[in-house]
């Protein structure tokens, strides 16, 4: 019957020693969004690999640690004809169905980014902790400052055109990936919409940001700089 029209998206999936979790998200993926899905084994000790290969995902390995750098190794390995790129988290936090609302804005010409806003969404009590919640009001607000444009979230549930994507020459690999991408993505002029998406606490294991206070300190330390760092360059400025 060949593939639906509408399976122009890739998923990418970065996981670190999700097999808990893995393959319940996985399980939950609508196929028919997407050519591929990948998940960046992101040096897991456990068998997060052999979990995304048994629930029917590709799997690509980044041994250094580092959300970005799982990423940047995902996007390296995405096959031919993919219009967009869909970023979701390993551990059933999000709706994997709601990336149709995602992916909607790009294909009807509406936006080249669109992030999923937990704020302005329904995101269920305890799964965002005080302190993630400071530090991304504390990163919005300077990105507005410096960057004139109010956002309600850093979330990693969002979906961007891959040639805009491309455009962006996204460098971060690790805590300051998101926001790297919303910051570079107003330098470039593209059209960034938040739309509203669900958030659960984790099925299963451990968060790697939000599991404890220096975590979350050490990842908020670095979207601030990101930030810092990206309007220096836009004045001219090396840091």
């Amino acid at each position: 019957m060949g593939e639906p029209p509408e399976a122009r998206a890739a998923l990418i999936i970065p996981a670190l020693n999700e097999e808990d979790v893995l393959g319940t998200t996985l399980d939950r993926v609508p196929r028919n969004l997407y050519r591929t899905i990948l998940v960046a084994d992101n040096g897991s000790r456990d068998r997060t690999a052999e979990v995304a290969l048994a629930h029917g995902a590709a799997v690509v390995h980044e041994p250094e640690q580092g959300y970005g750098a799982a990423c940047l190794r995902a996007l390296a390995a995405l096959p031919d004809q993919v219009e967009a790129v869909v970023f979701m988290q390993a551990d059933s936090s999000e709706e994997p169905n709601e990336a149709v609302h995602l992916l909607a804005p790009l294909y009807d010409g509406r936006a080249d980014l669109v992030i999923g806003s937990r704020t302005l969404g329904r995101a269920d009590k305890g799964s965002l902790l005080p302190h993630q919640l400071y530090g991304n009001r504390l990163v919005l607000l300077l990105v507005r400052l410096l960057f004139g444009r109010r956002f309600t979230d850093l979330g990693p549930f969002r979906a961007i055109r891959l040639d805009a994507l491309r455009r962006l020459d996204m460098k971060d690999r690790n805590y300051g990936w998101t926001v790297e991408m919303q910051v570079k993505a107003l330098r470039h002029g593209l059209r960034v919409v938040e739309v509203p998406v669900s958030y659960h606490r984790r099925v299963a294991g451990q968060g790697k940001v939000s599991a404890g206070l220096k975590s979350s300190l050490m990842a908020g330390v670095k979207m601030l700089w990101t930030v810092i760092r990206l309007a220096a360059l836009r004045r001219g400025a090396s840091l």
